[in-house]
């Protein structure tokens, strides 16, 4: 028994050059906290992309891909940090999908992943601190950066002839990042903010914060929050008082679950998400709904994304050592090479050990500008009927 033992693994090895291994990825996301009900389909859409690699058994001449989960919660850094460390300690994974929200995101860097030379592509952390964030190299998003969300946001708001707006943010670096980023835009393009307002998450009341925001008035009140959190308790306030009949939602409000618990009371209403069009979308989303998930919610795409990089940069680096193939990329989002989309990841793995170059446009038409964030593009929804309906992107 021996003897077959060591002769078929003399055979993998003569066949691949080496050993097939197990790859570990890790998959840090908040399953827990604020933005819960968007985990999931993200989790699905990273998890896509490495079953899909996996499958191929062209990665490395033969590793496989596992995924591991990490719950980050979103809000509680310490909790955040805790995850990332069992996930490169114990684990032993390659590389990090993750982390989801922009705090947590920030701790994982700094208190793990520089620390362990890990690599982090996170795909929905936006605070514009990010991009000027010491990082080794280490950490890229192929979510844009809230700076630019700010002006698509102001844009699209001035161009409904709405000259003024209270806003509330969650009081961390998503919301304060992003309302900044925000109230800046609007003002320099004539637009007046009555009020900028913190919330907290987690409370059962918003009705002292509902009456701040009201008394302050506006044609509209901006909402950047959590839907599964503070977002939703200050939208059903402002509803239940009639203190606003307008609402604009940036990312971490829109779902389905804004959908299904306010529908048709928030007629009129808009918002926008970084999303994209075009080839990428359209098969990302058929592969997405033939492995029973809805690849329309929101960052599920970019995941894929994330994941995919990580992956290619490996097999272009010949390694799977993240201090090794974070050097790659770059290389792998932005080449020269044949265009590849979601559902073409075995092809793009010979491609690369051909020595031949790829652009890897991925879900979300990825490119990766300054020190490696997307630059991205947003879909605009709007609110009639009590659907969530896309109105354009931009």
């Amino acid at each position: 028994m021996k003897r077959i033992l060591l002769a078929s693994g003399a055979i993998a090895f003569a066949a691949t050059g080496a050993y097939a291994a197990d790859v570990k990825m890790g998959v840090l996301l908040g399953f827990t906290g604020p933005l819960e009900s968007l985990s999931p389909p993200m989790a699905q859409g990273a998890e896509l992309a490495m079953k899909e690699v996996s499958d191929s058994g062209k990665l490395l001449g033969g590793d496989t891909v596992t995924p591991v989960r990490g719950d980050s919660t979103c809000v509680d850094a310490a909790a955040a940090t805790a995850a990332a460390e069992t996930l490169v300690t114990s684990d032993k994974v390659s590389g990090i999908m993750g982390a989801m929200c922009s705090g947590a995101t920030t701790a994982v860097l700094q208190n793990v992943a520089m620390p362990n030379g890990m690599v982090m592509i996170s795909p929905s952390a936006t605070s514009p601190a990010l991009s000027t964030l010491p990082d080794d190299g280490l950490f890229f998003r192929t979510a844009p950066s809230d700076a630019r969300q700010g002006e698509v946001m102001a844009d699209e708001i001035l161009e409904k002839g709405i000259k003024s707006v209270a806003l509330t943010y969650t009081n961390n670096d998503y919301g304060k990042g992003l309302a900044d980023s925000f109230e800046k835009a609007y003002k320099a393009k004539g637009g007046s903010v009555t009020i900028s307002a913190a919330h907290e998450d987690g409370k059962g009341d918003y009705s002292a914060e509902v009456a701040s925001l009201a008394s302050a008035g506006g044609e509209a009140l901006v909402i950047a929050g959590y839907i599964d959190q503070g977002g939703s308790g200050i939208l059903r306030g402002a509803l239940d008082t009639g203190a606003f009949e307008t609402f604009v939602f940036p990312d971490g409000m829109v779902s389905q679950t804004l959908q299904d618990n306010f529908g048709s009371e928030v007629n009129g209403s808009f918002g926008q998400m970084p999303a994209s069009e075009g080839e990428g979308h359209d098969k990302f989303l058929a592969l997405a709904e033939a492995a029973g998930f809805d690849g329309s919610s929101v960052y599920s795409g970019e995941a894929y994304d994330a994941a995919a990089l990580m992956l290619l940069a490996m097999e272009a680096a010949n390694s799977t050592d993240p201090k090794v193939y974070k050097d790659k990329i770059m290389d792998i989002a932005n080449g020269d090479g044949e265009k590849i989309y979601p559902g073409e990841l075995a092809k793009a793995l010979e491609l690369i050990k051909e020595g031949k170059p790829i652009n890897y446009e991925g879900a979300t038409a990825v490119h990766l500008i300054g020190n490696g964030e997307a630059a991205g593009t947003f879909r605009e929804i709007e609110f009639k009927d009590g659907k969530m309906e896309t109105v354009q992107y931009r």
